[in-house]
């Protein structure tokens, strides 16, 4: 597998994928200017990865409100993506990984062949990770667990405005 976990702590690494409108994303475009959610799925109209999607895309306007943009990443292209997305309502980035290489880069690589785990990772702005959670099955905690967290972000950085006054 060759991958390595990134742990709570550690600068995110960079990366630029296409979305499902064609679009090169990279993870430096919202440094400074928003909390990332990143999650790793395996793939779009599968059970418990339209559970996650939908669960994301149900908290979506509480993410904005602490500052947050949610992305998420797979094998699957971009016409899965955009699909997936218009058929589910979904407001966010879906990103195509097709070789897993940024999947292998976060440490999200799967022990069951191609098929890639479920991780999400909570990046601040200033790229270092607060939070990675990794659970293929309670695909609802990978949205609530986030969102504590952005919550917590969101806190932290009102907090150090009015230290800076």
């Amino acid at each position: 597998m060759g991958s390595k976990e990134i742990n709570v702590g550690a600068e995110a690494p960079n990366f630029k994928l296409t979305d499902q409108d064609g679009i090169v994303r990279q993870l430096s475009d919202y440094r400074e200017k928003s909390t990332v959610v990143l999650f790793f799925y395996p793939k779009d109209y599968t059970a418990v990865c339209t559970l996650e999607a939908k669960a994301f895309r149900d908290s979506y306007e509480e993410f904005c409100d602490v500052g947050a943009e949610v992305l998420g990443i797979s094998a699957d292209g971009t016409e899965s993506h955009a699909s997936f997305c218009s058929f589910h309502s979904l407001p966010y980035k879906l990103l195509t990984d097709k070789n897993n290489t940024v999947r292998d880069l976060y440490g999200a690589s799967s022990f069951f062949g191609d098929m890639g785990s479920r991780v999400t990772f909570v990046i601040d702005r200033q790229g270092i990770v607060r939070s990675v959670y990794r659970s293929a099955l309670r695909a609802k905690k990978h949205v609530q667990s986030s969102l504590e967290v952005a919550m917590t972000l969101k806190l932290s950085d009102l907090g150090s405005l009015g230290a800076q006054r």
